[in-house]
């Protein structure tokens, strides 16, 4: 990639990923896991205790977990992450009353990588849970080793923001993709990126997710293509037909057992699996936990500086004096041009990957020349769905 330091719709070729996935991970070069099962390391976390407690035991097994994400297989299973049921049982009930209340009042929310209804999802779990039952949230949180693997890959400062999923019987499989930042976006936006982005994207995201109950690889636990992190045009290339067909031919399943807990690489190739069950409602609450480093050092009003900006752009527009490079320049510069974090409820990804953001709204506006109340008004209604 050094002649062009981008990647393109069409980078990557697929015997580049079979050399990838086709190697083995060796147990004898991990010193804590219990057990290398398909290619991905089985951790008992209650006969890790003493070396969790231990401050140089535990940065050796967190030296071990971020290797594994970032050069061996990509993926890592924390077995009885929860070894008290009753807390996973206390949560799952708080989760259920979400569900039921947001599903009669909806109907359901929308999903990235799965049509709308198929399954029940909670956007925004973690505040939820936390401003229903806080003693539950708190004892749900207090796990020593969900704190040690998301140190391990972001450091310490991380935020932690979750999603519950749950499938029913008969609930379809999701494509295969990645995990946000990029996963987020289409081929397009990705292919803007810098190819040195693409690599950085993972580091700034550890994705998990959390047994609420057993789960057969029959209920559609989630297929990982185990060392695909590695695959550096794999952001541009997850969605064409011949890679997600060698995702159906090589991608592995584990079974889960409840207060398990499974976490990999936001670039490693996955997507839930289909539950085949006649009865095992599969219900995961999915950890999105963000890097502290993802953020600018002030804080700015970018509404009212859109809402100030607006009419002079349109008169420079209309008289010819701006360029359309250089009206881009000057919105890349005042407006948020991200769409994440965002309030799913409110602001769900309707037809894409990623809500509009306050960017699109304003090249919009500008183009069709609204009045300046008019996109004032737009301008709150956005920064509405986006607010906690």
């Amino acid at each position: 990639m050094r002649g062009t330091g981008y990647f393109s719709a069409d980078s990557g070729g697929v015997d580049d990923l079979i050399a990838l996935t086709g190697r083995d991970l060796d147990p004898a070069t991990l010193e804590f896991a219990e057990t290398v099962t398909q290619n991905v390391p089985i951790y008992d976390i209650p006969a890790l205790g003493t070396v969790l407690a231990d401050p140089a035991g535990r940065r050796a097994l967190m030296a071990e977990w971020a290797h594994i994400l970032r050069d061996a297989s990509g993926v890592l299973v924390l077995k009885s992450a929860y070894p008290d049921l009753s807390v996973i049982d206390r949560a799952t009930a708080v989760f259920e009353q979400i569900i039921a209340s947001e599903r009669a009042r909806t109907g359901g929310g929308a999903d990235h990588f799965a049509a709308a209804g198929a399954n029940d999802r909670i956007w925004n779990a973690a505040q939820k849970l936390c401003l229903a039952d806080p003693r539950v949230f708190a004892l749900y949180h207090a796990n020593p080793a969900l704190d040690a693997v998301c140190e391990a890959w972001l450091g310490p400062y991380y935020q932690m923001t979750a999603q519950v999923n749950l499938v029913r019987p008969g609930g379809a499989a999701q494509t295969v993709h990645r995990d946000y930042h990029l996963g987020f976006q289409t081929a397009d936006i990705a292919a803007q990126f810098p190819a040195h982005v693409h690599e950085l994207s993972a580091a700034l995201t550890l994705q998990g997710a959390v047994a609420h109950c057993d789960m057969p690889v029959e209920s559609g636990t989630t297929r990982l293509l185990p060392f695909s992190q590695l695959f550096g045009p794999g952001y541009m290339a997850y969605g064409r037909p011949e890679f997600a067909q060698v995702f159906e031919g090589r991608a592995v399943q584990l079974p889960l057992n409840k207060g398990d807990a499974l976490f990999f690489n936001p670039a490693l190739f996955h997507g839930a699996g289909e539950n085949r069950t006649p009865d095992t409602h599969r219900l995961a609450n999915l950890l999105q936990v963000s890097s502290a480093f993802g953020r600018a050092m002030e804080s700015l009003d970018r509404t009212a500086m859109c809402k100030a900006l607006f009419p002079v752009l349109v008169d420079l527009t209309a008289t010819g004096k701006i360029t359309a490079a250089e009206l881009s320049a000057a919105i890349a510069a005042t407006a948020e041009g991200y769409s994440f974090p965002t309030n799913l409820d409110l602001d769900p990804p309707k037809g894409g990957l990623a809500p509009q953001t306050q960017a699109d709204l304003l090249h919009r506006a500008v183009k069709a020349g609204i009045s300046p109340e008019t996109f004032a008004k737009q301008l709150d209604d956005l920064a509405h769905r986006r607010a906690p």
